[in-house]
């Protein structure tokens, strides 16, 4: 699920603390990067990161810093689990790969060949979907389309449910003509595993790549990890201090982000990617095809251009990663974000190195930093400060996004005070509605004010104040969730509220807040 030039005496001396430093090309020693992911952690204010490196077919750094938690403490290690979020997609990819390798599916099987149950909201669409589409952002549907039906973590839709209503969702581009992220796709590829493999999905991920991988601690869900003792919290800043927050998406959207894994254990399946899809002690073993690794390594959506920091040309999705071109090599890389977690895991094949980076704070510029400052120490990058570069665009874009809330607050305030509506005007505003997909809607009015109840998703309950004209704002009871969002009414001729749309106050909101595909109407 969030994110000056000086020279290179300065980095050395200054930044990283002290000398003896033999040259960029080599990479950052142990000191550098314990030095670096300290003062990374101070800047964006994150109580835990590990990291790890993997350069050469050996790990040249693994490490944990900080603590877990800031409610219960614990020191960070090597063990240390986290929710690796997205990163979760690759896994569910290679478990495909591995169903392709035996000849049970093609990656361009038609999805309705398996789930005859699956229905898009365009027949042609739905007719021509394969297995490939699934993985590639590029079904036609928004960013995020759908994903209150698993975020936050309350919501009670079923995987069944979930993919019935996936008819219902509008897209918003045609077929393949685009990229948007999405995550209920995957949702749907996981249930194309439990199809074709006759095992749930969770029971085929640990005994195909867990196991054979020796991923120990790794588990396909924070239900399912058997010892709680070395597990972070999250952590979100809410209301001015970072507390630490709950989960963030159900059981059913495992396929998509749902493992909660280690530097020790992820290192396993980095290296494993790094070869090819081959490991053991002389790579005689094999979780997946080398035909099944270029496929999804090679290119299927493209994502974007543009130089950036690294001279990039291209930018593109593959079947799990994304891939784009960083200073003349191949990079390959993936991303996760939950409430208050997020990940990166970052290879780059040509010189055989793999990066990753777990933390307890939702600051994406956190792990850019550390990664990012890791690279530019093997391509020979010098004069980068990248925590300063990427704190300056974090503060300029919370700035931003604080002032377009506090305006809002603002004048909800103001209006408060000049003319508050009466508790019979906003009762005309309660009622039941209902939205396809997402479910029923109860505003009701409590102590002379209105509150929105979601039937399916008991996070999202809040009390509702007074905006413009027959708008809303939603301040949810969940502080952490910082998705507060307006509640724009739709009347009939007669001035009766029929239905409702929203769209989310801050500007910094989380896409999976895809509050712009829903469409309530009044059913009560």
């Amino acid at each position: 699920m969030k994110t000056h030039l000086i020279k290179i005496c300065l980095i050395t001396f200054v930044f990283f603390g002290f000398s003896g430093f033999s040259g960029f090309s080599q990479g950052l020693n142990q000191k550098q990067i314990d030095s670096l992911v300290q003062k990374t952690m101070k800047t964006f204010n994150v109580p835990g990161i590990a990291v790890a490196v993997l350069k050469d077919g050996e790990v040249v750094h693994m490490e944990g810093y900080g603590t877990r938690s800031l409610k219960d403490g614990g020191k960070v290690d090597e063990n240390t689990l986290f929710g690796v979020a997205s990163n979760t997609k690759a896994m569910t990819s290679a478990a495909l790969a591995m169903l392709v390798d035996e000849g049970k599916l093609e990656w361009d099987t038609k999805v309705i060949e398996v789930l005859p149950e699956f229905k898009l909201y365009d027949p042609y669409v739905t007719s021509e979907f394969t297995v490939r589409d699934l993985l590639t952002h590029r079904s036609g549907l928004g960013l995020g389309a759908g994903d209150l039906m698993v975020w936050p973590s309350q919501n009670t839709t079923q995987k069944d449910e979930l993919i019935y209503n996936l008819r219902y969702l509008k897209p918003v581009s045609s077929f393949r003509s685009q990229y948007d992220y999405d995550n209920l796709l995957y949702i749907v590829a996981g249930v194309i595993v439990e199809r074709i493999s006759g095992q749930d999905y969770e029971t085929y991920i640990e005994e195909n790549i867990f196991d054979p991988l020796g991923m120990d601690r790794s588990a396909v869900n924070y239900n399912l990890i058997e010892d709680k003792s070395n597990v972070i919290d999250g952590h979100a800043p809410t209301d001015g201090k970072l507390v630490p927050v709950g989960l963030s998406f159900t059981d059913a959207a495992n396929p998509a982000a749902g493992v909660y894994s280690s530097v020790a254990d992820m290192s396993k399946w980095v290296q494993a990617q790094l070869n090819g899809g081959k490991y053991g002690e002389n790579l005689e073993k094999e979780l997946f095809s080398e035909r099944q690794h270029r496929e999804m390594w090679k290119p299927q959506t493209l994502t974007g251009t543009g130089k950036g920091d690294y001279n990039t040309h291209f930018k593109a999705y593959g079947l799990g990663w994304f891939l784009s071109d960083v200073n003349g090599h191949l990079e390959v890389t993936h991303t996760g974000g939950l409430l208050g977690i997020v990940s990166q895991v970052t290879m780059i094949p040509e010189l055989d190195l793999g990066i990753i980076v777990l933390t307890n704070q939702q600051s994406g510029a956190a792990f850019r930093s550390i990664t990012n400052s890791i690279k530019d120490a093997y391509f020979g990058i010098e004069g980068k400060d990248r925590i300063s570069q990427y704190n300056e665009s974090r503060l300029k874009y919370e700035k931003r996004a604080d002032s377009v809330v506090a305006e809002v607050w603002k004048n909800v305030a103001e209006v408060q005070k000049k003319s508050k509506m009466s508790a019979e005007a906003l009762s005309n505003y309660s009622g039941t509605y209902e939205d396809q997909w997402f479910g029923k809607v109860n505003i009701k009015m409590q102590d002379g004010k209105l509150r929105f109840e979601a039937e399916n998703s008991p996070d999202l309950h809040g009390e509702m104040s007074f905006y413009k004209g027959n708008s809303f704002v939603v301040r949810w009871d969940d502080r952490s969730l910082n998705g507060d969002a307006f509640v724009i009414f739709s009347l009939d001729r007669e001035g009766r509220p029929i239905g409702f749309t929203m769209e989310p106050v801050s500007p910094l909101t989380d896409f999976s807040f895809d509050f712009q595909d829903l469409d309530f109407s009044r059913i009560k």
